[in-house]
């Protein structure tokens, strides 16, 4: 009897939805057509990134409206963001034609550049309305220029990214985007890298981005 009544209850749970599995992204950039190494330029380094708080988590962030923020715990990242971050940056700086190498940190003890670089992401997330069908991105980061000699700021700028499109619910599409715009936060540090006459004389700007 007992038997008897077990089994309807397992055809039950057979009939239950699974769980969706889980994603893990990376990001990953265009891969620059060449490196720098062996040719003249400027050296830089990354230092670790200052990231918003509420970004230092696994998961992917979306935002509705102005303050409401969307995680899913299905859909992560597969590294540490701030880690991922630098990496796509400094790939992308090593393409540049002013740019002779990056090393990002930790770097070798004794090692010697002509800049520091340190990023500040204040925003990297997918934006999307509850009933919206296709998202955008927004990325919004001040990056500073410093001397490795004494550590003065010789340029602040900032890249902030507004666009793209990703169907929601697509978060490889997401990611996809989020690459594109560290591609032309890259962009925007390689061209102010490029604009200083001498590694301790910033320029009177570094165009739209630079403040």
């Amino acid at each position: 009897m007992m038997l008897a009544a077990l089994l309807p209850l397992s055809a039950c749970f057979k009939l239950s939805r699974e769980s969706p599995r889980l994603q893990q992204f990376v990001l990953s950039g265009a891969p620059p057509a060449s490196t720098g190494e062996g040719r003249a330029g400027r050296t830089l380094a990354l230092r670790r990134i200052d990231l918003a708080a509420y970004l230092a988590v696994p998961a992917i962030v979306i935002r509705r409206g102005a303050n409401e923020l969307v995680v899913s715990e299905f859909h992560r990242w597969g590294e540490d963001l701030s880690d991922g971050i630098n990496r796509v940056v400094a790939a992308n700086l090593a393409g540049t034609p002013s740019v002779r190498a990056v090393h990002v940190a930790p770097w070798q003890i004794g090692a010697r550049h002509d800049f520091l670089v340190q990023l500040h992401v204040s925003r990297f997330e997918g934006i999307a309305d509850s009933a919206a069908t296709q998202g955008r991105i927004h990325v919004l980061a001040t990056w500073d220029i410093i001397s490795p000699r004494n550590g003065a700021l010789l340029m602040r700028g900032t890249t902030d990214e507004r666009g793209g499109s990703w169907r929601v619910g697509d978060y490889a599409g997401l990611v996809t985007e989020l690459d594109a715009a560290l591609s032309r936060m890259a962009r925007d540090i390689g061209t102010c890298v490029s604009a200083f006459p001498n590694d301790s004389t910033p320029p009177a700007s570094c165009g739209a981005a630079a403040r």
